[in-house]
């Protein structure tokens, strides 16, 4: 499938006088909050090292904000080559106007060959701004990326209901964009030792009267952040209903987790949907992934298979989701799940450390 640009680039030159050739490096545009970086800004440094690397081409990161600094340095330690930088007292909170007009300048000064991402509720209003934009293409929540030799980005995203995969190609018109779901792709190793560019961009909109303005930020405590949690424990079916979930979280807050669900259960009102994992739901890449009653459809798999370690428990010993687990316990969670958790919750009152990969030394 070919993206489909729009017929006129606004505030660029028109599409005849462009010259494509002159667009080179791989740009993410990084998201921070409060001057911190979220994980899928270091995942996709990670995936766009190793597509620059084959296009022969530089690593380039955008950090917008206000005191980001730091994200700019982390940026360098996690595979960027250069990093600009838009410090502005305006953009300390995010806004799209803003946002999206630095991004456009950048876009339209160092002329990248691929800008990507992050599919989260941030990213996907940034880059669905900035498409409006541009005379080309933007492939929405992708969970793989590929270049050819053609220097062609091969985007594939879920299709059809999640039903089928579709990998879409922007031929014609650069910068070919796509946002990334969090999750999918692994940050290389941080090295303090890297080096890299840092340069400072201009605030576009200085001395302007902003047409929105935030008087103040209310974060959601209660807000479940599944991507960037360490340790998961997940049910499924085989759960039963809510009071079931309420047997996961006692072992998820023994070991310093959250709890995940699968499809079946969210759509049976067992747990709210902020809970799910796989491809409707939420990517993850904790330490530490116990399924507990969970069969092991695709459509969750997809979603959970590069966690560290998988633990999965079931009764039927033949559930697919034997084949993707590090560990298996055949039996019934409503025994195995209380054993666990007085079994940890023993050994940390004894001071002990867990053994395994997550939250507490797990």
């Amino acid at each position: 499938m070919e993206a489909r640009p729009q017929k006129k680039a606004v505030g660029l030159q028109p599409e005849s006088e462009v010259d494509w050739r002159a667009y080179q490096g791989l740009l993410v545009v990084l998201e921070q909050r409060d001057g911190v970086a979220k994980n899928v800004s270091w995942q996709l440094l990670g995936e766009g090292r190793r597509l620059a690397d084959q296009l022969g081409t530089e690593l380039l990161a955008l950090a917008i904000g206000h005191h980001v600094d730091d994200v700019a340095r982390q940026a360098i330690y996690y595979g960027a080559d250069r990093v600009y930088v838009c410090d502005h007292l305006e953009l300390e909170q995010y806004r799209t106007r803003p946002y999206s007009r630095v991004c456009l300048e950048v876009i339209h000064d160092f002329k990248p060959e691929i800008v990507l991402f992050g599919a989260t509720y941030t990213g996907r209003d940034l880059a669905g701004a900035i498409a409006t934009h541009l005379p080309t293409g933007l492939t929405a929540d992708c969970t793989q990326l590929e270049v050819d030799e053609d220097r062609l980005l091969h985007a594939t995203r879920p299709a059809f209901s999640e039903k089928q995969m579709a990998t879409i190609l922007c031929k014609q018109f650069k910068p070919q964009m796509a946002t990334a779901r969090p999750g999918v792709f692994k940050a290389l190793a941080k090295d303090e030792t890297r080096t890299g560019e840092i340069i400072h961009v201009p605030y576009p909109l200085e001395n302007q009267v902003m047409n929105a303005q935030v008087l103040q930020f209310v974060e959601d405590t209660n807000r479940i952040d599944l991507e960037a949690a360490d340790v998961i424990v997940a049910g499924g079916r085989g759960v039963g209903g809510p009071e079931g979930f309420q047997l996961l979280q006692k072992l998820a807050d023994v070991l310093g987790g959250v709890v995940g669900a699968s499809r079946v259960a969210v759509e049976a009102g067992w747990i709210d949907h902020p809970h799910q994992v796989g491809q409707t739901g939420s990517t993850v890449r904790p330490k530490l992934y116990i399924a507990a009653g969970i069969s092991g459809a695709i459509q969750h798999v997809v979603g959970m298979q590069n966690s560290e370690s998988i633990i999965a428990i079931n009764s039927d010993p033949e559930a697919p989701i034997f084949q993707v687990a590090q560990y298996g316990i055949v039996g019934d969670l409503f025994d195995v799940i209380p054993a666990l958790t007085e079994a940890f919750r023993a050994r940390l009152a004894r001071g002990e450390e867990l053994t395994a990969s997550g939250g507490r030394t797990v």
